[in-house]
Protein backbone atom coordinates (compact mmCIF):
# COMPACT_ATOMS: atom_id res chain seq x y z
CA UNK A 1 0.00 0.00 0.00
CA UNK A 2 1.21 3.61 -1.05
CA UNK A 3 1.62 5.53 2.19
CA UNK A 4 -0.36 8.86 1.62
CA UNK A 5 0.45 12.39 2.42
CA UNK A 6 -1.35 13.87 5.07
CA UNK A 7 -1.95 17.57 4.36
CA UNK A 8 -3.94 19.81 6.75
CA UNK A 9 -6.48 22.53 5.44
CA UNK A 10 -6.98 25.68 7.25
CA UNK A 11 -9.90 26.80 6.54
CA UNK A 12 -11.53 24.09 4.60
CA UNK A 13 -14.67 25.86 5.06
CA UNK A 14 -14.73 29.01 3.02
CA UNK A 15 -14.84 29.60 -0.76
CA UNK A 16 -11.13 28.76 -1.79
CA UNK A 17 -10.66 26.19 1.57
CA UNK A 18 -13.99 24.16 -0.06
CA UNK A 19 -12.27 24.46 -3.37
CA UNK A 20 -8.54 23.25 -2.19
CA UNK A 21 -10.58 20.27 -0.20
CA UNK A 22 -13.08 19.28 -3.07
CA UNK A 23 -9.94 19.42 -5.65
CA UNK A 24 -7.89 17.44 -3.52
CA UNK A 25 -10.30 14.83 -2.58
CA UNK A 26 -9.97 13.52 -6.27
CA UNK A 27 -6.77 12.40 -5.43
CA UNK A 28 -6.31 9.36 -3.81
CA UNK A 29 -2.48 9.79 -2.66
CA UNK A 30 -3.99 12.54 -0.08
CA UNK A 31 -5.12 12.21 3.47
CA UNK A 32 -7.11 15.30 4.18
CA UNK A 33 -6.99 16.44 7.76
CA UNK A 34 -9.28 19.95 8.74
CA UNK A 35 -11.15 21.18 11.61
CA UNK A 36 -13.77 23.34 12.88
CA UNK A 37 -12.91 26.33 13.87
CA UNK A 38 -15.42 25.91 16.97
CA UNK A 39 -12.60 23.00 17.92
CA UNK A 40 -9.57 24.83 16.82
CA UNK A 41 -9.13 28.66 16.98
CA UNK A 42 -6.68 29.30 14.60
CA UNK A 43 -5.69 32.25 16.32
CA UNK A 44 -5.13 30.52 19.58
CA UNK A 45 -1.05 29.84 19.52
CA UNK A 46 -1.23 27.10 22.12
CA UNK A 47 -3.72 25.38 20.33
CA UNK A 48 -2.76 25.52 17.46
CA UNK A 49 0.98 24.47 18.35
CA UNK A 50 -0.06 21.29 20.04
CA UNK A 51 -2.33 20.35 17.19
CA UNK A 52 -0.34 20.78 13.93
CA UNK A 53 2.51 18.52 17.04
CA UNK A 54 -0.27 15.98 17.30
CA UNK A 55 -1.39 15.07 13.82
CA UNK A 56 2.10 15.86 11.88
CA UNK A 57 1.49 16.75 8.41
CA UNK A 58 3.04 16.22 5.88
CA UNK A 59 2.13 19.61 4.14
CA UNK A 60 0.07 22.41 4.97
CA UNK A 61 -1.81 24.48 3.13
CA UNK A 62 -3.21 27.94 5.15
CA UNK A 63 -6.66 28.76 3.16
CA UNK A 64 -7.86 30.51 6.62
CA UNK A 65 -8.05 33.98 7.25
CA UNK A 66 -10.16 36.71 7.94
CA UNK A 67 -11.51 38.76 4.69
CA UNK A 68 -14.07 41.01 3.17
CA UNK A 69 -14.49 43.76 0.58
CA UNK A 70 -13.87 47.57 1.01
CA UNK A 71 -16.40 47.90 3.44
CA UNK A 72 -15.27 45.55 5.90
CA UNK A 73 -11.28 46.42 5.47
CA UNK A 74 -12.39 49.80 6.01
CA UNK A 75 -14.79 49.59 9.02
CA UNK A 76 -12.48 46.52 10.68
CA UNK A 77 -9.28 47.36 10.44
CA UNK A 78 -7.56 46.21 13.86
CA UNK A 79 -9.00 42.69 13.67
CA UNK A 80 -7.97 42.77 10.29
CA UNK A 81 -4.24 42.80 10.56
CA UNK A 82 -4.67 41.51 14.33
CA UNK A 83 -6.10 37.99 13.30
CA UNK A 84 -4.99 37.51 10.15
CA UNK A 85 -1.38 37.99 11.65
CA UNK A 86 -2.36 35.59 14.56
CA UNK A 87 -3.70 32.80 12.05
CA UNK A 88 -0.93 33.08 9.63
CA UNK A 89 1.86 33.20 12.18
CA UNK A 90 0.32 30.19 14.70
CA UNK A 91 -0.08 28.08 11.69
CA UNK A 92 3.51 28.69 9.91
CA UNK A 93 5.51 28.80 12.81
CA UNK A 94 3.77 25.63 14.47
CA UNK A 95 4.13 23.80 11.06
CA UNK A 96 8.06 24.61 11.59
CA UNK A 97 7.87 23.14 15.04
CA UNK A 98 5.72 20.14 13.96
CA UNK A 99 8.58 19.09 11.03
CA UNK A 100 6.14 20.72 7.96
CA UNK A 101 8.78 20.75 4.68
CA UNK A 102 5.61 21.87 2.42
CA UNK A 103 3.43 24.62 2.89
CA UNK A 104 1.27 27.02 0.70
CA UNK A 105 0.59 30.33 1.85
CA UNK A 106 -2.09 31.74 0.06
CA UNK A 107 -1.86 36.05 -0.10
CA UNK A 108 -3.40 38.59 -2.54
CA UNK A 109 -2.73 40.50 -5.24
CA UNK A 110 -3.76 43.86 -2.80
CA UNK A 111 -0.46 42.99 -1.41
CA UNK A 112 1.08 45.42 -3.60
CA UNK A 113 1.89 49.13 -4.17
CA UNK A 114 -1.67 51.02 -5.15
CA UNK A 115 0.14 52.47 -8.54
CA UNK A 116 2.52 49.52 -9.08
CA UNK A 117 3.72 49.15 -12.68
CA UNK A 118 1.31 46.83 -14.98
CA UNK A 119 1.36 43.82 -14.81
CA UNK A 120 2.55 43.49 -11.49
CA UNK A 121 5.85 41.64 -10.67
CA UNK A 122 6.37 40.01 -7.60
CA UNK A 123 9.29 41.96 -7.88
CA UNK A 124 7.42 45.13 -7.24
CA UNK A 125 6.17 44.40 -3.54
CA UNK A 126 7.25 47.15 -1.34
CA UNK A 127 8.04 49.31 -3.89
CA UNK A 128 5.67 51.93 -2.65
CA UNK A 129 2.29 52.50 -0.50
CA UNK A 130 -0.43 50.68 -0.44
CA UNK A 131 -4.37 51.02 -1.03
CA UNK A 132 -5.19 52.36 2.45
CA UNK A 133 -8.83 50.74 2.81
CA UNK A 134 -7.02 47.19 2.83
CA UNK A 135 -4.01 48.55 4.54
CA UNK A 136 -4.17 46.30 7.16
CA UNK A 137 -4.85 43.39 5.76
CA UNK A 138 -1.86 43.81 2.74
CA UNK A 139 0.12 44.78 6.03
CA UNK A 140 -0.88 40.83 7.59
CA UNK A 141 -0.45 39.41 3.96
CA UNK A 142 3.28 40.65 3.08
CA UNK A 143 4.07 39.40 7.37
CA UNK A 144 3.10 36.16 6.49
CA UNK A 145 4.95 35.62 2.66
CA UNK A 146 7.81 37.28 4.84
CA UNK A 147 7.52 34.52 7.07
CA UNK A 148 7.35 32.09 4.41
CA UNK A 149 10.15 33.42 2.88
CA UNK A 150 12.74 33.56 5.61
CA UNK A 151 11.80 30.16 6.75
CA UNK A 152 12.28 28.41 3.83
CA UNK A 153 15.50 29.87 3.44
CA UNK A 154 16.68 29.86 7.36
CA UNK A 155 15.74 26.36 8.02
CA UNK A 156 15.69 25.13 4.45
CA UNK A 157 12.30 24.30 3.79
CA UNK A 158 9.58 24.23 0.99
CA UNK A 159 7.16 27.00 2.46
CA UNK A 160 5.82 29.28 -0.32
CA UNK A 161 3.14 32.11 -0.78
CA UNK A 162 0.77 32.24 -4.09
CA UNK A 163 -0.90 35.37 -4.71
CA UNK A 164 -3.76 35.17 -6.64
CA UNK A 165 -5.85 37.95 -8.32
CA UNK A 166 -9.57 38.60 -7.08
CA UNK A 167 -11.24 35.37 -6.58
CA UNK A 168 -14.21 33.63 -7.54
CA UNK A 169 -16.67 30.89 -6.82
CA UNK A 170 -18.96 28.24 -5.35
CA UNK A 171 -19.27 29.13 -2.02
CA UNK A 172 -18.75 32.75 -1.87
CA UNK A 173 -20.09 35.18 1.02
CA UNK A 174 -23.00 37.44 -0.53
CA UNK A 175 -23.57 39.95 2.58
CA UNK A 176 -23.44 43.32 1.12
CA UNK A 177 -21.89 44.48 3.69
CA UNK A 178 -18.72 42.31 3.31
CA UNK A 179 -18.23 40.44 0.10
CA UNK A 180 -15.90 41.16 -2.76
CA UNK A 181 -17.21 42.84 -5.57
CA UNK A 182 -18.31 40.17 -7.63
CA UNK A 183 -20.84 37.90 -5.59
CA UNK A 184 -22.35 41.73 -4.51
CA UNK A 185 -23.21 41.81 -8.23
CA UNK A 186 -24.29 38.78 -8.85
CA UNK A 187 -26.81 39.45 -5.88
CA UNK A 188 -27.58 42.83 -6.78
CA UNK A 189 -28.61 41.61 -10.31
CA UNK A 190 -30.54 38.73 -9.30
CA UNK A 191 -32.61 40.58 -6.61
CA UNK A 192 -33.23 43.05 -8.95
CA UNK A 193 -35.23 40.38 -11.64
CA UNK A 194 -36.74 38.97 -8.39
CA UNK A 195 -37.83 42.36 -7.13
CA UNK A 196 -39.01 43.59 -10.89
CA UNK A 197 -36.52 46.49 -10.83
CA UNK A 198 -34.98 47.65 -13.48
CA UNK A 199 -31.43 48.71 -12.24
CA UNK A 200 -28.93 48.81 -10.48
CA UNK A 201 -26.58 50.34 -8.39
CA UNK A 202 -22.81 50.31 -8.48
CA UNK A 203 -20.09 51.54 -6.26
CA UNK A 204 -17.97 54.39 -7.53
CA UNK A 205 -17.92 54.96 -11.67
CA UNK A 206 -17.74 51.26 -12.32
CA UNK A 207 -14.03 51.87 -14.20
CA UNK A 208 -11.77 50.40 -11.58
CA UNK A 209 -10.64 47.05 -13.64
CA UNK A 210 -10.23 43.61 -12.09
CA UNK A 211 -8.00 40.23 -12.93
CA UNK A 212 -10.40 37.13 -11.76
CA UNK A 213 -9.91 33.47 -11.28
CA UNK A 214 -12.23 30.83 -10.35
CA UNK A 215 -11.50 29.44 -7.18
CA UNK A 216 -10.66 25.64 -8.45
CA UNK A 217 -7.75 27.12 -10.18
CA UNK A 218 -6.49 28.69 -7.12
CA UNK A 219 -6.83 24.84 -5.65
CA UNK A 220 -5.01 23.13 -8.38
CA UNK A 221 -2.47 26.13 -8.32
CA UNK A 222 -1.89 24.84 -4.36
CA UNK A 223 -1.40 21.06 -5.53
CA UNK A 224 0.88 22.29 -8.54
CA UNK A 225 3.45 24.43 -6.19
CA UNK A 226 3.02 22.03 -2.64
CA UNK A 227 5.83 19.74 -3.09
CA UNK A 228 7.59 21.16 -6.64
CA UNK A 229 11.02 22.71 -5.63
CA UNK A 230 11.09 26.04 -6.95
CA UNK A 231 13.81 28.93 -6.57
CA UNK A 232 10.88 31.44 -6.08
CA UNK A 233 8.77 31.25 -2.82
CA UNK A 234 6.80 33.75 -4.44
CA UNK A 235 4.14 33.07 -7.27
CA UNK A 236 1.28 35.52 -8.60
CA UNK A 237 -1.75 33.31 -9.72
CA UNK A 238 -4.07 34.90 -12.35
CA UNK A 239 -5.74 34.82 -15.91
CA UNK A 240 -4.16 37.84 -17.71
CA UNK A 241 -7.66 39.09 -18.32
CA UNK A 242 -9.11 42.43 -17.17
CA UNK A 243 -12.82 43.62 -17.31
CA UNK A 244 -14.32 46.53 -15.28
CA UNK A 245 -16.49 46.45 -12.28
CA UNK A 246 -19.03 47.67 -15.04
CA UNK A 247 -18.27 45.19 -17.66
CA UNK A 248 -18.88 42.53 -15.16
CA UNK A 249 -21.98 43.47 -14.30
CA UNK A 250 -23.19 43.53 -17.98
CA UNK A 251 -21.05 40.04 -18.48
CA UNK A 252 -23.47 39.02 -15.54
CA UNK A 253 -26.79 40.40 -17.21
CA UNK A 254 -25.89 38.72 -20.57
CA UNK A 255 -25.52 35.19 -19.09
CA UNK A 256 -29.11 36.14 -17.62
CA UNK A 257 -30.60 37.45 -20.05
CA UNK A 258 -31.32 40.80 -18.75
CA UNK A 259 -30.28 44.75 -19.67
CA UNK A 260 -30.81 46.71 -16.52
CA UNK A 261 -29.77 50.22 -16.25
CA UNK A 262 -26.75 51.12 -14.08
CA UNK A 263 -26.65 53.66 -11.44
CA UNK A 264 -23.51 54.89 -9.85
CA UNK A 265 -23.16 55.70 -6.87
CA UNK A 266 -19.81 58.08 -6.52
CA UNK A 267 -20.11 59.09 -3.25
CA UNK A 268 -18.44 55.34 -2.52
CA UNK A 269 -14.75 54.60 -3.23
CA UNK A 270 -13.35 52.58 -6.43
CA UNK A 271 -10.69 51.00 -4.94
CA UNK A 272 -7.34 50.59 -6.58
CA UNK A 273 -7.97 51.25 -10.33
CA UNK A 274 -6.09 48.22 -11.47
CA UNK A 275 -4.43 45.17 -10.37
CA UNK A 276 -3.47 42.78 -13.21
CA UNK A 277 -0.85 40.41 -12.08
CA UNK A 278 1.86 39.46 -14.23
CA UNK A 279 2.03 35.39 -14.14
CA UNK A 280 5.15 34.63 -16.32
CA UNK A 281 6.91 33.13 -13.53
CA UNK A 282 3.86 30.58 -12.33
CA UNK A 283 3.40 30.00 -15.93
CA UNK A 284 7.34 28.96 -16.09
CA UNK A 285 7.19 26.38 -13.75
CA UNK A 286 4.70 25.22 -15.80
CA UNK A 287 0.80 26.39 -14.25
CA UNK A 288 -2.02 28.33 -15.84
CA UNK A 289 -5.32 28.89 -14.80
CA UNK A 290 -7.59 26.59 -16.75
CA UNK A 291 -11.20 27.93 -16.08
CA UNK A 292 -13.14 30.79 -18.64
CA UNK A 293 -14.85 33.37 -16.93
CA UNK A 294 -17.91 32.46 -19.00
CA UNK A 295 -17.49 28.92 -17.70
CA UNK A 296 -16.79 30.20 -14.03
CA UNK A 297 -19.83 32.38 -13.65
CA UNK A 298 -22.25 29.60 -14.90
CA UNK A 299 -21.46 27.54 -12.27
CA UNK A 300 -21.27 30.51 -9.60
CA UNK A 301 -24.70 31.94 -10.75
CA UNK A 302 -26.17 28.28 -10.29
CA UNK A 303 -24.45 27.59 -6.87
CA UNK A 304 -26.27 31.22 -5.95
CA UNK A 305 -29.47 30.26 -7.12
CA UNK A 306 -29.51 26.99 -5.31
CA UNK A 307 -27.61 27.72 -2.24
CA UNK A 308 -27.77 31.12 -1.51
CA UNK A 309 -30.97 32.56 -2.79
CA UNK A 310 -33.61 31.45 0.04
CA UNK A 311 -30.63 32.86 2.87
CA UNK A 312 -31.31 36.49 1.53
CA UNK A 313 -34.61 36.43 1.47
Amino acid sequence: MVNKSKIYIAGHKGMIGSAILKTFSKNKKFNLIYEDKKKLDLTDQSKVFKYLKKIKPDGVIIAAAKVGGIVANNSHRAPFIYENISIQSNIIHGSYLAGVKNLIFLGSSCIYPKFAEQPIKEKYLLSNYLEKTNEPYAIAKIAGLKLCENYSSHYKLNYKTLMPCNAYGENDNYDLNSSHFLPALVKKIVEAIRKKKDYITLWGNGKALRELIFSDDIALACKFFLEKKTKSKIFNIGTGLEYSVEQYAKLIMKHLNVNLRIIYDKTKPNGTHRKLLDTSLAKKSGWKSKTSFEKGISIVINDYLKNHLKKDI
